[in-house]
């Protein structure tokens, strides 16, 4: 039987068995070693769930900031997964990328999981579809997709060394089905976890050949996350590319393989792999890849933020009617500075963000819009706007950053237009450097005190003309390189300032010490907000807010709840930000809030609110699209993709943190709504919940031989979005099931007034359940029920598959 890297074998019989050693593990953090005596250039790898970012975090090289992963899910549109794809093909392009580390397609199975909001959702069927047409969009513009992480990476506490439970029938049907289906979608790549599955951690686990080769009929390359191979046993599974490189657990490779310990038949199908995903992404002799249509990329992130945005509760206060606007109350620390994106390294640096500030600031030039800050929400030092300093050397906004040895020689300097800065996985900057320096002078737009510091896991000093005024040495939480990157710990003091008279500042850190994690350094240098009088804050917002045509409050997380490396403690809102909305609420009953978040928040004060939009993280576009959705120019559309609980202790699955180094899985195949649809309590807004701005009727549904019918009206005055769900469900059913389950759904646009007849394929592997010899379909009638949520199913009809089953 012939293998797709057959044609490749007579370039792997010029290789040396040192030049195929050095191919399965990377050349350095982000690339692959190149060969040119085959004509193979270097594979450059990047970040890119919601962006991508390329090898350099650098603000001078700026990239589309999308929305989160949940926003995407929030869509439950395929056709936008597919333009989603598309989209970071051509900004991986542009920054001459050839595999995005993306799509993350692990399951948001509790409510407390640190990184969901770059997961799509709690269901195996919404985010297997929407992962496929992502993979494809990518693949099809020419670069490869990275779907991770295989699997069962679910929460991040301990995630390098959780030995993760599950029993093979949630494994098959829950957690690998994500992975099965983008593996159907034609994925080139796929990333192994951290974490251990049944004891063996997943770069050396069997999984990777079975189901992902050898049922599967995966052909692609099984990228590791960074670090995870831990030894040699990763030759012999089915683990292709050790990132990054080269790899400390590689380094006795050769002689492993000279003394027998280890087959060089292994390494060769790696390499082969290695080489075919090269001639795929056009890295190989004359191999071209596709190239990607040109994106107003702008445009893009505003309709896929608006498409994410769910519309949680109204009293029919949206959409506001603009023309009857004179003032608005705007109020929350994230209409400032609004949440983009969540921590971690799927972080990327937009050229601009637009704030809901921003956006309702432009979207209603004749309306007064009155702005507090009502609560403190981002904690630590936040860099300098830019506007507000001017580098030293050149007068251009921005700072002069210089790298010095130990003699106090100036190695290199760069012109940043941020003072917020990280070097990430040796960067050559960094080599032979004892200190670091960032000088810019700073411009106060108000008189009075401003907390002046830093943040980083390395000793500082801050000079004020030239007095010093702060010396700190942080602590990193924790060991999580990740984390400590991009969440490091902050250190201030108090500076009185005067409007308009400059501020020379001048940072140094040291970079002789253990705080310069695996040649990798952040630093931030700015102003943390005060928040030493949080009742007058409050108080200011209350004033604000009494009289305002509308009181609109943006609340949201920050960086310490929603972050790669760390899971949430519990679904509260960080800082004052319920008292706030209840205060607000108090005294104008026009408040609507929008909340500005990755994943499930508690909110207490729903039904004091006259209306709730969740826009999740909404990309660099996300206040232009709030204010879109405000004034009714557009609908919101989103449909939530996970269960909001009203707390905590109602959800039925919480347990993130291991006990003596095990995660169980005990829900089994009830995640997420499934577990919620036995459980006593009600949650605040069930899975495929969202309104919009018109009304729908459902007619009718029938079965035309494999795909269902559904009839509905938009009995509205206005076009709108409608998601049709389909679940199954199987009372009479002698084996254990959720009592309700996905099993399909499709997008539907209509006019006012118009009728419309949505068509969705049922496959019937969704109906089936695994079992020790493999898939089965159970005989007899299942139930199919269609509407606009899990609780929300106005039409069914009986439904009895076709006993065949592959």
């Amino acid at each position: 039987m012939s293998s797709p890297t057959d044609h490749l074998l007579p370039l792997l019989a010029k290789l040396t068995l040192e030049e195929k050693a050095a191919l399965i593990q990377g050349a350095d953090f982000w690339t692959t070693i190149p060969l040119p005596s085959i004509g193979l250039r270097a594979l450059t790898l990047s970040d890119g769930p919601a962006g991508v970012r390329g090898p350099r975090w650098d603000e001078r090289d700026p990239s589309l900031n999308l929305p989160s992963g949940s926003a995407l899910a929030a869509s439950w549109d395929v056709d936008l997964a597919y333009r989603y794809g598309a989209a970071a093909a051509s900004e991986a392009r542009r920054k001459g990328v050839d595999v995005v580390l993306g799509p993350t397609i692990n399951l948001q199975r509790t409510p407390l999981g640190g990184r969901n909001f770059e997961c799509f959702s709690e269901d195996p069927e919404l985010t297997a579809a929407l992962a496929a047409t992502y993979v494809a969009g990518l693949q099809d513009n020419g670069v490869g997709a990275c779907p991770k992480h295989y699997v069962a990476n679910d929460s991040e506490t301990d995630r390098f060394t959780v030995n993760v439970k599950v029993g093979e029938r949630p494994l098959r049907e829950v957690y690998l089905a994500p992975f099965e289906r983008a593996v159907e979608a034609g994925a080139w790549s796929i990333m192994s976890a951290y974490n251990s599955v049944d004891g063996v951690t997943m770069t050396e686990n069997d999984l990777l050949e079975s189901p992902l080769n050898d049922e599967w009929g995966f052909d692609g390359v099984v990228i590791s996350d960074w670090t995870a191979v831990r030894s040699l046993a990763a030759i012999p599974a089915a683990q292709d590319l050790a990132m990054p490189g080269p790899a400390p657990a590689y380094d006795d490779l050769l002689s492993a393989i000279n003394d027998g310990l280890v087959q060089e038949s292994d390494l060769d199908r790696k390499v082969l792999r290695l080489l075919l995903l090269a001639e795929r992404v056009g890295a190989l002799g004359d191999a071209s890849a596709a190239v990607p249509a040109p994106l107003d990329g702008t445009a893009f992130a505003r309709t896929a933020a608006i498409q994410g945005s769910v519309l949680l509760a109204n009293d029919g206060a949206l959409p506001l009617d603009a023309a009857a606007l004179s003032r608005i109350a705007l109020i929350g620390h994230n209409a400032r500075e609004a949440r983009t994106q969540g921590g971690g390294s799927a972080t990327v640096l937009p050229a601009h963000v637009v704030s809901p500030l921003e956006g309702l600031r432009e979207a209603l030039p004749h309306v007064q819009i009155d702005y507090e800050i009502g609560a403190v929400v981002q904690e630590g030092v936040s860099r300098f706007p830019l506007e507000t300093i001017a580098n030293p050397i050149t007068g251009e906004p921005g700072a002069r950053v210089t790298f010095f040895d130990a003699d106090g020689e100036d190695l290199s300097h760069e012109d940043r237009r941020s003072t917020e800065l990280i070097w990430f996985g040796g960067d050559s900057a960094l080599a032979g450097a004892d200190t670091l320096e960032i000088r810019a002078a700073y411009t106060p737009q108000a008189s009075g005190t401003i907390l002046l510091g830093f943040s980083g896991s390395n000793p500082g000093k801050i000079f004020v003309d030239g007095e010093l005024a702060l010396q700190d040495a942080p602590v990193a939480r924790g060991n999580d390189l990740g984390a400590a990157i991009t969440s490091p710990v902050s250190a201030t003091v108090t500076v009185p300032v005067t409007v308009g008279i400059p501020v020379d500042v001048r940072a140094e850190f040291s970079l002789a010490t253990a705080g310069t994690l695996a040649g990798s350094l952040s630093v931030t240098v700015g102003i943390a907000p005060d928040d030493s009088d949080p009742d007058g804050l409050i108080a200011r917002a209350v004033a604000a807010a009494t009289g305002a045509d509308v009181a609109i409050v943006v609340v949201g997380t920050n960086s310490r709840v929603e972050s790669e490396g760390h899971d949430r403690e519990n679904l509260v809102l960080p800082g004052r930000q319920d008292d706030l909305v209840r205060a607000v609420a108090a005294v104008n009953p026009r408040t609507i809030v929008i909340v500005n978040a990755g994943s499930p928040v508690a909110l207490p004060w729903a039904g004091e609110v006259s209306a709730i939009l969740h826009g999740y993280f909404g990309g660099e576009q996300f206040g232009s699209a709030i204010a879109s959705m405000m004034i009714g120019t557009s609908e919101p559309g989103g449909r939530l993709p996970t269960t909001w609980p009203a707390a905590l202790s109602d959800a039925p699955t919480t347990n993130v943190v291991p006990e003596n180094g095990r995660l169980t899985y005990d829900e089994g195949i009830h995640v997420g709504y499934r577990s919620w649809l036995t459980s006593e309590a009600e949650p605040a807004f069930p899975f495929g919940h969202g309104l919009g701005y018109t009304t729908w009727s459902w007619g009718a549904v029938t079965r035309v031989d494999d795909t269902l019918e559904v009839l509905l009206s938009n009995t509205g005055l206005r076009a709108g979005k409608q998601v049709v769900q389909v679940y199954a469900e199987r009372p009479d059913s002698t084996i254990e099931r959720p009592a309700r389950w996905l099993v399909g759904f499709a997008v539907v646009h209509a006019a006012a007034g118009e009728t419309v007849t949505v068509t969705i394929p049922i496959d019937s592997r969704r109906l089936t359940h695994w079992t020790a010899q493999g898939w089965s379909l159970e005989e007899g009638r299942f139930t199919l029920r269609a509407g606009a949520s899990v609780h929300d199913l106005p039409l069914a009809c009986d439904w009895e598959p076709q006993p065949a089953i592959g």
